[in-house]
């Protein structure tokens, strides 16, 4: 008999029920709590605050609200891998004389400016090419229309020559500005009768642009 109330005292101190094992941290599938319950089915604490311990208890079920320092914590995720930059664009202007390239008043590549085109095609091997510009000009002798068409057959030699060096058609951009463009300024004089001193003072104004854009290889 007195080992029977006894039990049951102890039951109504402990507060402990199914119900009250179901509800709280602490509890494992056993039915082992770790932590006396009260009967609201809380963690029993001491006037400190302090939780009290069943003779189960083991630091495995430790829970945050009594013993944070023995739970588990989540490793903190790791630090994104800082971005890799990106390769820096590269941009090149070229200015080829007309006089290198093409005789006067013509537009068939000389050997001199094959040359000269070699050399960018082969600064090219180390850039991922985006596009080529390239931007035909003559000098004021002749009428504008000529001019005009003079400059665009000018670029298009450039644009063919560099195409049969392995340069992809559609990376390759024509313009021609006829004589529009002129970089002697009034150096050179009003006139436009063509003269060998006029064609010599005028030479600085046929010319080929030629500009390069694209990524540089890593």
């Amino acid at each position: 008999m007195k080992t029977a109330q006894i039990s049951l005292l102890v039951a109504a101190l402990l507060g402990i029920s199914a119900s009250a094992f179901a509800q709280t941290p602490g509890v494992d599938l056993k039915g082992t709590v770790g932590y006396v319950i009260d009967q609201r089915g809380y963690v029993a604490k001491s006037g400190t605050g302090l939780c009290w311990r069943d003779g189960f208890w083991t630091p495995a079920l430790a829970i945050e609200e009594c013993d944070p320092d023995l739970v588990k914590k989540p490793e903190p995720p790791k630090p994104a891998p800082a971005p890799v930059a990106p390769p820096k664009p590269a941009a090149e202007k070229i200015t080829l004389s007309a006089d290198a390239l093409f005789d006067f008043d013509k537009a068939d590549l000389k050997p001199e400016g094959k040359e000269a085109l070699d050399g960018l095609a082969a600064k090219l091997q180390g850039i991922k090419l985006e596009v080529i510009i390239a931007v035909g000009h003559a000098d004021r002798i002749g009428k504008p229309t000529y001019n005009q068409s003079l400059s665009e057959r000018r670029a298009a030699s450039v644009k063919a020559y560099l195409v049969g060096k392995g340069i992809e058609d559609n990376r390759v951009y024509t313009e021609g500005k006829g004589s529009t463009e002129p970089v002697t300024g009034d150096k050179c004089g009003t006139s436009k009768v063509k003269t060998k001193k006029l064609i010599a003072c005028l030479q600085p104004d046929r010319r080929v642009n030629i500009e390069v854009i694209g990524t540089k290889a890593q």
